[in-house]
């Protein structure tokens, strides 16, 4: 509520009470500097009050409590159930970014600089539906040097999530009812939209090497894949599969959906190469965000797609608009084209590879109860179950356990819709300090040590 409401609203609460009538107000001059806002917040909220008949102005004597109030009780009015703030994130929540390492500063500055004197593109009436151009260009520019992805800006569709993602291939590259294969386990939410969406999940049980497509069944019209970096297990697909897949979507008139889940984020070497540029984006889709490498609030992503779907997918969007904001893209156009955007993800690189580190180190004492390895890309590990625990509890139990600690622990299990899966537990580290990790390993090694009774 703007400040001027919130003083109108208290001394109006005050006046009702009765006691006032007839006496003099504070000068707005005064009553500024007593409460530290502006004279302007102070003369507003007098204006206010005195439109409803609560103040008078008399001509150099100042601002007065009227003598007879329009009213003995305050209005009333709907008692609303406001939702609980938000709380700190708890360990081991994965995918968590830290927020803290944001650039918030450096970000304000771009937003102020984009929107101070905007150009006339950004005030058109009718935006180009794919997305501010520079953002569209500079995506470009960073595929091709982290990705290995060559596109054009023109390929390049930027979206308000994984979301509108979806909803745009639904209505542009998939006929309603079409089936795709998802990796199994996958990410939960990703089965819930596609069916949302009028689509049909087929899970597909992966291995050590991730999706196998000689498991793909016959009848799809795509397949969704995390070849770079599975989630949740962080397995990467070997050349051959990754072969082996593009020639099973030749074979079968098929799509490729790539879904490149945090794969910047690599200790080792460089960021591998992505599905989409060893394909040469012919019938591979492209589909990436920026909620994990710098905020989830910030809701933009991206689709690199096939030129043979441009138009398809603009003549949906012509349709039915866009649901991503133009508000900050001119501000990441700034950010990634200034080479600040390659120096955070740097850093954060440095910064998460420390993290999964130390937290490695910190469950030393739950050897044995744990298989500890590290990983060598990603925001969470991924540790199965090891022998101390083997037919004393589930990963689920084990999740249960540690929630009742304070602890967000989740079940590699429950990842999974197909019968007998893998035993594990994920934990994000990326989004905490040290600390908080340290005493985090502590409640979940004595969780463990329980559970193994």
């Amino acid at each position: 509520m703007p400040l001027h409401l919130q003083l109108a609203g208290a001394l109006r609460g005050l006046l009702i009470g009765g006691g006032f009538a007839g006496e003099r107000l504070p000068p707005s001059r005064a009553m500024a500097g007593e409460l530290g806002v502006s004279r302007m917040t102070v003369t507003t909220a007098y204006d206010q009050l005195a439109a409803e008949g609560y103040l008078s102005a008399r001509q150099g004597s100042g601002t007065f409590v009227a003598a007879h109030l329009p009213h003995l009780a305050p209005p009333a009015a709907p008692r609303a159930a406001l939702p609980a703030p938000p709380q700190m994130p708890h360990p081991f929540h994965p995918g968590m970014p830290d927020q803290a390492l944001f650039p918030h500063r450096l970000w304000a500055r771009h937003l102020e600089r984009a929107w101070r004197s905007p150009e006339p593109a950004l005030l058109a009436a009718r935006p180009d539906p794919f997305g501010w151009a520079p953002l569209r260009a500079a995506i470009a520019e960073h595929l091709a040097a982290w990705r290995g992805l060559g596109c054009s800006p023109e390929q390049v569709v930027v979206t308000a999530g994984a979301w509108d993602a979806i909803d745009i291939l639904r209505g542009a590259a998939l006929p309603p009812g079409a089936r795709l294969a998802v990796e199994d386990p996958g990410w939960p939410v990703l089965q819930r939209l596609l069916e949302r969406a009028g689509l049909v999940p087929e899970p597909v049980r992966i291995d050590g090497d991730g999706l196998d497509p000689a498991h793909l069944p016959a009848g799809l019209a795509a397949a969704m894949v995390t070849p770079s970096r599975h989630y949740p297990t962080g397995a990467a697909l070997p050349l051959a599969r990754r072969l082996a897949l593009l020639a099973w979507a030749e074979r079968r008139d098929a799509l490729v959906i790539e879904d490149d889940y945090d794969s910047e984020f690599r200790y080792q070497g460089q960021p591998l190469p992505s599905l989409a540029g060893l394909d040469g984006l012919r019938r591979t889709i492209y589909m990436g965000s920026f909620s994990k490498l710098l905020s989830p609030g910030l809701r933009i992503g991206y689709l690199v797609l096939p030129r043979p779907l441009l138009d398809p997918v603009r003549a949906h969007l012509e349709v039915t608009g866009t649901r991503v904001s133009l508000l900050p893209q001119p501000a990441l156009a700034a950010f990634m084209s200034s080479g600040e955007f390659a120096t955070h993800l740097r850093r954060m690189r440095r910064i998460y590879a420390r993290r999964q580190a130390f937290l490695l180190q910190a469950l030393e004492p739950a050897a044995g109860l744990l298989e500890l390895r590290p990983d060598p890309s990603g925001m969470h590990l991924v540790l199965r179950l090891g022998p101390a625990l083997a037919g004393r509890a589930t990963d689920r139990e084990i999740a249960a356990m540690a929630e009742a600690e304070g602890l967000l622990v989740r079940a590699l299990s429950a990842h999974a819709r197909l019968p007998d899966p893998p035993q594990g537990l994920i934990l994000g580290y990326a989004g905490f300090g040290e600390d908080r990790l340290g005493r985090a390993a502590e409640r979940l090694v004595a969780v463990l040590r329980r559970a193994a009774g």
